[in-house]
């Protein structure tokens, strides 16, 4: 089923490659109980196991330089801080520089919830070489994730028939199946995991992160959040706003909405991608393979996606391609412009009955690998979701809403209205309708829109500048396409977010970059 939060995810699951998962323990070790006083023992990063995703450890930097993994010790319960500890799983790659040139340690969330740093930072750690001259580049993954109590609930073969179900339902049979299958995944979740489920929130992460800033021996934390990542670090910089250093927020969300706003944000977030996609491949000067005009290609897509409904096609064998699949398939494509041509590829074969590249795409954006296995983001995912978000909503109230959710996007307004329930009946209350991330005497932190953005769209930048605060908010504006900006190697954008972190440029706000 489609969990519109899941789509705040930057396209983790292409690389996602979590480290072996370990449980929550009793006792530390650690002198009296401090925490922060433990020392972290580096060694070269292992292969990740099935619980990560599986695949290889990750391949040395370039120079020869290994990425090296570390566990810390963190309190299950921040409420109960000398109470039972699990283990954070960290990452780094140390400074190239001269040692009296080095800043600190960057710290890195890619995004998700749900989303490994440990095995994301290493497929994209020569994207950040310039940052390393004077950084030690560290990740992590955030607890309920990969290695750090991870959040288990269903087995492979039952998250297959997960994301088989029909996500759209049509017909008061449909929405009860879509009902019942939720409660059995939600009744699994509390069933496996109920000891850490109440302890994932973000509020937990950030008090994590201040941990770890305290552990790698900075006085500051320098910060760099992408995606979901941008409302953890909203919320460290409200609890610790004197403890925030150089930070920039990448692909931002709008921290003042509710889950449902959020989800109509991103209907309208994916509709615009969509749009812009159809219009690029028909544009060209050879034929667009997939509609003759831009509205021709959406037409012929929601074809596609109605008849996938009445009758799925050949996927992956032995799993068909559904509609639901289908429809989460041409999502990830839309993470970024790179993947549009796989968009166009799975799109011709679709038509022709052969739907084994959409089928990829969408066990990309779930985290299963190419064997049938599945890393533990979207149990992750929706486990942080639900104990970070109040509202829950019922069949009837998304009934209701259909229509401002088909209005802001044809395509994919059901889909995400329906997530909506992904919540119902979680064992865990919500915490809030949003994040507080106000952060009044806070060092000043870059916040970075891009106009395209799918899935945390342009205007969330702005609505997160100023509810960090006067002073703090600095917006920058990129004119682009996909999810982020500074991964899109755009001059313009690395400059000003390379001479903030690097030499504490701050750039003039309202930049603009295209």
């Amino acid at each position: 089923m489609a969990n519109p939060s899941r789509l705040r995810a930057c396209a983790l699951a292409t690389t996602a490659v979590l480290l072996f998962a370990l449980p929550a323990g009793c006792g530390d070790g650690t002198k009296d109980g401090d925490l922060s006083a433990q020392t972290l023992d580096w060694k070269d990063c292992p292969a990740p196991s099935q619980a990560e995703g599986g695949g290889t450890a990750p391949s040395p930097l370039a120079g020869g330089a290994t990425w090296q993994c570390a566990t810390m010790k963190a309190p299950l319960d921040w409420n109960d801080p000398k109470g039972d500890t699990i283990g954070i799983a960290l990452i780094r790659a140390k400074a190239t520089g001269p040692a009296s040139r080095r800043i600190g340690s960057l710290v890195f969330n890619f995004g998700g919830p749900g989303g490994s740093g440990v095995t994301t930072l290493p497929a994209f750690g020569e994207d950040y070489a310039a940052l390393r001259t004077r950084y030690d580049l560290v990740s992590f993954d955030p607890r309920g994730v990969g290695r750090s109590a991870p959040v288990k609930c269903e087995s492979d073969s039952q998250l297959d028939t997960y994301f088989q179900q029909d996500a759209t339902p049509d017909n008061s049979a449909e929405r009860a199946a879509l009902l019942n299958r939720t409660k059995q995944f939600n009744a699994a979740c509390e069933t496996n995991s109920k000891k850490v489920l109440p302890r994932v929130a973000t509020t937990d992460a950030a008090r994590d992160m201040d941990l770890m800033r305290q552990v790698l021996g900075d006085d500051k934390l320098h910060y760099f959040g992408i995606s979901y990542g941008t409302e953890l670090g909203g919320v460290y910089a409200h609890l610790f706003p004197k403890n925030v250093g150089r930070a920039v927020f990448d692909a931002v969300v709008d921290p003042t909405q509710n889950p449902e706003q959020s989800a109509l944000g991103q209907a309208r977030g994916f509709q615009l991608a969509l749009d812009n996609f159809a219009q690029d491949c028909t544009s060209k000067t050879t034929d667009c393979p997939v509609g003759d005009t831009a509205q021709d290609v959406k037409n012929r897509i929601a074809k596609l996606l109605n008849d996938l409904d009445k009758k799925p096609i050949s996927g992956i064998p032995p799993r068909l391609l559904t509609q639901t699949a289908a429809t989460n398939g041409i999502a990830q494509s839309l993470y970024s412009k790179d993947f549009w041509e796989y968009l166009t590829e799975g799109l011709e074969q679709a038509y022709d009955g052969d739907g084994r590249v959409l089928m990829l795409l969408s066990d990309s954006l779930n985290g299963r690998s190419e064997d049938g296995e599945y890393s533990n983001l979207t149990a992750a995912n929706i486990a942080i979701s639900c104990v970070d978000e109040k509202p829950r909503y019922s069949a009837e109230y998304v009934q209701q809403k259909l229509p401002d959710f088909r209005s802001a996007s044809p395509l994919f307004g059901d889909y995400l209205a329906w997530g909506m329930v992904g919540c119902t009946g979680w064992a865990v209350p919500g915490a809030a309708d949003h994040p507080d991330v106000s952060a009044p005497g806070s060092a000043p932190i870059l916040v970075v829109g891009n106009t395209g953005d799918p899935a945390t769209p342009y205007e969330g930048a702005r609505k997160m500048a100023e509810a960090l605060g006067e002073g703090v908010g600095v917006e920058l504006t990129y004119k682009g396409q996909g999810h982020g900006a500074y991964d899109s190697k755009d001059k313009c954008v690395q400059s000003a977010v390379n001479g903030y972190l690097l030499d504490g440029k701050e750039p003039k706000g309202g930049t603009v970059c295209s």
